[in-house]
């Protein structure tokens, strides 16, 4: 009786730490996360519609703190100009400094450099609805602004008539959009602009926003799962 109380009392503290050690890495990584996020994204409200479908008027998008040196065409960037407004503003980067950049081809497509520019998150109905407009070069140190929205976007096309050639200043970026969180039903990271990949510079690779929602939800598993071990484990050794 007395060796089989012992051997309980060994499991029950065995249950114990492995219970213990489960939560206090569940905190970790559940803490970790959230303070990696908080350090590495800025959240915005998109204020318009003209980058519709991609993200939406209202919609709440996470976008990674960095610098407006490091953005690459295709990246969906947050940036704040006066000659644009004074909220900050969202669009997608289709050509930067040193490019010729025109629209459209046959197809309506953007040509950057002479190239041509497959670009499945505009809809056929808005690039056949945008405006067309001759080759502009972009300045150095700018960033030629577009909608995903084409038809009705105000966009560089509306300000080629100033000094900069519609262009925005590398500095005035923000961030550079990941993904949405708000409205849950929209909800995930945006698709890479794989249109870009052919030219010079290439795409930008994936940021960590999966890896920080992953380390957050694991975190939330461990430490319900370490609270419940012990007690569940109790209960069926003594059944």
């Amino acid at each position: 009786m007395s060796s089989s109380r012992t051997a309980r009392a060994r499991s029950n503290q065995i249950d114990s730490v492995v219970s213990g050690l489960a939560v206090a890495l569940g905190c970790v990584l559940f803490l970790g996360g959230f303070a990696w996020g908080a350090i590495t994204f800025q959240p915005y409200t998109v204020p318009t519609d003209s980058m519709a479908p991609t993200v939406g008027a209202g919609d709440r998008v996470l976008a990674e703190r960095t610098d407006g040196a490091e953005v690459r065409r295709g990246d969906v960037v947050v940036f704040q100009d006066k000659v644009w407004g004074d909220l900050p503003m969202v669009k997608r980067v289709v050509a930067v400094g040193g490019d010729t950049v025109s629209c459209c081809d046959k197809q309506q497509r953007i040509k950057v450099n002479g190239k041509a520019i497959d670009e499945p998150y505009v809809a056929a109905a808005q690039r056949a609805g945008q405006d067309g407009f001759g080759a502009v070069k972009v300045p150095e140190g700018k960033l030629f602004l577009l909608g995903d929205h084409r038809a009705d976007s105000l966009d560089s096309r509306e300000h080629l008539q100033n000094a900069a050639k519609g262009s925005v200043s590398r500095a005035a970026v923000r961030g550079r959009v990941e993904g949405t969180v708000w409205p849950l039903g929209t909800a995930g990271t945006l698709a890479p602009a794989e249109g870009f990949a052919g030219l010079p510079g290439g795409v930008t690779e994936r940021g960590p926003l999966r890896l920080i929602v992953w380390a957050v939800f694991g975190g939330a598993v461990m430490i319900l799962g370490g609270a419940a071990y012990g007690p569940v484990a109790r209960r069926i050794r003594g059944r």
